[in-house]
């Protein structure tokens, strides 16, 4: 009996393992698709951008967003798995052969939490710097144009004062968490806060003590416009002070983010989405199992007794209502209404509990 488990076990886990890969695979496909059509919408205009550029800042662009709908496609891909083995009658000769439901579905949690582990020590940090890769195609392919192209939500402000006076930098597009930024516009003030000039650039990289202004074009109010090839606007920030400001939580890769929760703390930042983060990911095996937990209670029952397509829609609906709190929860702790860690992890217990409930009620109930 233990041997016939074990060949079970390694069978059931193999069919989840290729289901959720499927899944994962699929959807990568079609953001990819969706994502190489609207930056083909984007680029049309631009002679210099070519198929290959545009295809592979899509590429890049896509394991980032994948990454948040991680869970999914573990509900989706559990579900397709449990409902093809008992659409085969392969869970009836298991259960006529003395395998309970809790055995069978063992060996998919535990390829769940292999399969988390893995997405938050490798596919992050990896989903993270192809992030920045494309940040750096997409000035290549806008950066003719400031303010043009690809924005990053609304793009990115600075407000700096210097003994020259105040300086509002406004950026399209940032990269390397802030260090280099493009599509540029930037409006000085003296000392008494009058209106100076206005200032747009190509790019800008943060030096010691200076930006970096390259492909300069500067208005005044009494004079013609000049145009520079580079220009030096004195700063008093950091790199590490403008790589917190810059850089999103989900642009960290897991690895360094202790890193920059440190130096946030250290520089008096905000470091609840960055502590968020780094406890999202360390949930993130455990929110995968309970995701599968939540599949198998809503995927077990036998065709012949009817009913499944509701029980696959309230599995749907259950994981689009864990969604949604999810996103509560973070909101909450991002407004430092709630600990990060509570935050993180109370997903994965309702998820969990209610699969867990859900299971123990068609199982032993």
């Amino acid at each position: 009996m233990s041997m016939m488990t074990n060949t079970l076990g390694r069978y059931f886990a193999g069919r989840f393992v290729v289901a959720a890969l499927g899944v994962f695979a699929g959807i990568f496909m079609l953001l990819v698709l969706v994502d190489y059509i609207e930056m083909v919408r984007k680029t049309s205009g631009l002679v210099s951008a070519s198929a290959v550029m545009v295809a592979e800042t899509s590429l890049f662009r896509v394991p980032q967003l994948l990454e948040k709908m991680m869970p999914f496609c573990m509900l989706i891909g559990a579900m397709a798995c449990y409902l093809a083995l008992s659409r085969r009658l392969e869970l009836v000769v298991a259960r006529a052969a003395g395998v309970s439901a809790w055995q069978f579905i063992a060996p998919s949690l535990a390829s769940s939490i292999v399969l988390g582990v893995l997405a938050t020590t490798l596919y992050n940090p990896m989903s993270a710097s192809l992030r920045e890769i494309s940040k750096q195609m997409e000035a290549e392919l806008f950066g003719s144009a400031p303010g043009g192209g690809i924005q990053d939500a609304q793009g990115f402000w600075i407000n700096q004062v210097t003994e020259e006076g105040q300086a509002v930098i406004n950026a399209a597009r940032s990269e390397q968490q802030g260090v280099r930024l493009t599509g540029l516009t930037v409006f000085t003030f003296d000392n008494d806060f009058q209106f100076k000039e206005r200032i747009e650039a190509r790019e800008a990289t943060l030096d010691d003590g200076h930006w970096v202004f390259k492909g300069v074009r500067r208005y005044s109010l009494n004079s013609a416009p000049i145009e520079q090839e580079t220009f030096l606007l004195r700063t008093s920030l950091t790199a590490a002070q403008v790589r917190n400001s810059f850089s999103t939580p989900e642009t960290v890769s897991f690895w360094q983010l202790p890193g920059y929760i440190r130096s946030s703390e250290s520089s008096g930042f905000a470091t609840a989405g960055y502590r968020l983060q780094y406890h999202k990911l360390i949930a993130q095996p455990f929110l995968l199992a309970a995701m599968v937990m939540l599949a198998a209670s809503v995927s077990l029952r036998f065709f012949r007794f009817g009913g499944v397509q509701k029980m696959v829609l309230s599995g749907v609906g259950a994981g689009f209502l864990l969604y949604v709190l999810s996103k509560v929860t973070e909101d909450l702790s991002k407004a430092e209404l709630m600990h990060p860690i509570a935050a993180a992890w109370l997903p994965v217990c309702v998820g969990g509990l209610t699969g867990f409930l859900a299971l123990l009620y068609q199982e032993d109930g």
